[in-house]
């Protein structure tokens, strides 16, 4: 049995490193609160670039453009796909990573012919590690996610599309669902469905037609533009959040167990201090009771 100053000594082993999960939940709280924010400040501006696409589609039944299927329906679309790939710099977050890898790993096994575009360290370290080519890494950090880095990714995907090297673009990143609940989901980016833009609600009917400058397919194009940064962007956010969530969700497992650990450790300390106290009165008992004998034997 350990003695009490190996129980005592990690019992404040134990209390340092509650202190630093402790703040690293609270950290986590006060990234995912800030990113929440920053989130509904940008929703608005998108919601209304998917407004003004709808509309375009509304009175131009005919547009042709290369971010869309074309209005007969999905086209088998074979070749080369591009893939976005969303995970953190750092681990002690639950599942978070290893869902994301999941999907991308899963996403590689139907469509070997995947190109991968890589944000975060513990990505781009997982596919170095197992000898997955990358066709870029960002080598910025995944934290704290910004619309001009959303920009950048926008701009390296729509060159390869518009290239014509990969048919379809894939983004990998964790939804959160929830307060409480998120998931990891691989959604097509590009191209897109007209049906994504329509809505249930009834609207008034298009009386004097719509003038786009110079062209419809030139407004539709350089809208979409914006509106995959947002889409990119979006996914960043949500990305981003769903991290800081399940990183307070592991923090938090971390400081209960540290508390149920801490209560065993003080029974064990006080179970042992009590052993040596009633060893120590034991001795002294004995040491008192064979001088008694011995004066007895003396007298």
């Amino acid at each position: 049995m350990a003695n009490t100053k190996e129980i005592k000594t990690r019992i404040e082993s134990v209390k340092d490193t509650r202190k630093i999960t402790n703040a690293m939940y609270l950290i986590a709280s006060t990234k995912l609160r800030k990113a929440r924010n920053d989130l509904d400040r940008t929703r608005p501006y998108f919601e209304a670039l998917r407004t003004e696409i709808k509309r375009i589609f509304r009175t131009q039944n005919d547009v042709d453009s290369r971010y869309f299927y074309p209005p007969e329906g999905e086209l088998p679309l074979e070749g080369t796909y591009a893939c976005l790939v969303i995970t953190a710099d750092k681990g002690l977050a639950g599942a978070y990573n290893q869902n994301v890898i999941k999907e991308a790993m899963h996403m590689l096994d139907e469509h070997p012919d995947t190109k991968l575009y890589v944000v975060g360290e513990y990505g781009r370290h997982f596919f170095t590690q197992h000898n997955i080519p990358m066709e870029h890494s960002f080598l910025y950090t995944a934290q704290n996610p910004t619309m001009q880095r959303a920009r950048e990714i926008c701009d390296i995907l729509l060159e390869g599309y518009d290239r014509g090297d990969f048919k379809k673009i894939f983004v990998i990143y964790t939804d959160m669902e929830n307060s409480l609940t998120s998931s990891a989901h691989c959604t097509r980016l590009l191209p897109f469905h007209r049906a994504y833009f329509q809505t249930d609600t009834v609207e008034k009917a298009v009386t004097t037609p719509f003038e786009f400058v110079p062209s419809v397919q030139a407004v539709l194009n350089n809208i979409m533009q914006s509106y995959v940064s947002g889409f990119i962007y979006s996914a960043l956010i949500d990305s981003f959040c769903s991290e800081q969530n399940a990183r307070m969700t592991a923090m938090d497992s971390a400081n209960s167990n540290a508390e149920k650990l801490l209560a065993e450790l003080s029974l064990q300390y006080n179970r042992v201090r009590q052993a040596a106290i009633t060893q120590e009165i034991t001795e002294v008992s004995a040491g008192a009771k064979a001088q008694r004998q011995k004066h007895r034997k003396e007298a």
